[in-house]
């Protein structure tokens, strides 16, 4: 089983697009690059890895796609369109033409408006991604799983995962939040298509994670999704504020380490090697 870590970024603060980066932070505000996520591939045994937008900009997707060409292990990049502006469309079109270009993400959590992705001049967009045949990344917080139900019920053809399960409020548990967390991941999971990345849990949890603090989100997506829905992916070096790469992957491991091993293929390369036609 060639192991795949479905979601991962590469940047160079100095390119000036990434907005929402602090400045001078230690971990973010420094570059990443194919070699730096090198060690961590070859200590887990990663062998393939798709690479995702971190900056609301065409130019960012053109970079990704050039660091893709050269990198070996980099077998898809999920870029980034204004879905403000219509003639991106054929700017889209273009990507789909590259071999490793798969789809796109908005970045949902950044915009202040919760009913962006509902407004119908944004539209064109996700059908576009269903006529192109390409994939939707949904980053969001549980305060965005309705709209999400939404827009996935309006395009049942569009394949569409949810990036880090929604971003629980892992760091502030309670009951409350995580019942609402739960339902409404269940009623996406039940109700629509979309797959889920088992990714972002421990930055939500803050850098004293445990994984008995992440084990009931986790086994809330598994009992939801089912492995055969559920993508492992590391957020590095986003995960870098709460873990480095290896433990993160580590602790998937045990958390799911009683699934039988096809499910275990599933969650860690099944599932994202057929959302993203990565063979």
């Amino acid at each position: 089983m060639d192991l795949v870590d479905a979601h991962h970024h590469f940047w160079h603060p100095a390119r000036g697009d990434y907005v929402w980066m602090p400045q001078d932070h230690p971990v973010l505000s420094r570059p990443y690059a194919p070699h730096d996520l090198a060690p961590a591939l070859a200590a887990t045994g990663v062998k393939w890895t798709v690479l995702v937008q971190a900056a609301p900009s065409v130019a960012e997707t053109e970079y990704l796609l050039g660091l893709a060409d050269a990198s070996e292990h980099v077998a898809a990049v999920v870029g980034w369109i204004d879905f403000e502006r219509p003639a991106d469309l054929e700017t889209l079109r273009r990507f789909a033409d590259h071999p490793k270009f798969v789809g796109v993400r908005p970045m949902i959590q950044d915009i202040p408006d919760d009913h962006w992705m509902l407004r119908e001049d944004v539209q064109w967009a996700f059908q576009a991604i269903v006529d192109l045949d390409l994939t939707f990344d949904a980053l969001g917080f549980p305060r965005h799983l309705a709209n999400f139900h939404t827009i996935l019920t309006r395009y049942p053809g569009m394949r569409a995962v949810l990036d880090h399960c929604l971003k629980p409020d892992i760091a502030h548990h309670s009951t409350e939040n995580f019942a609402e967390w739960a339902d409404g991941m269940a009623r996406i999971a039940d109700e629509t298509r979309a797959c889920c990345k088992l990714s972002g849990l421990v930055t939500e949890a803050g850098p004293h994670w445990r994984e008995a603090d992440l084990k009931p989100y986790v086994d809330h997506v598994l009992k939801v999704f089912g492995p055969k829905r559920l993508m492992w992916g590391s957020d590095w070096p986003v995960c870098r504020l709460a873990s480095e790469y290896e433990a993160w992957h580590t602790a998937a491991v045990a958390m799911t380490d009683h699934l039988n091993d096809d499910d275990k293929a599933a969650v860690f390369a099944g599932t994202a090697t057929q959302f993203y036609r990565l063979m």
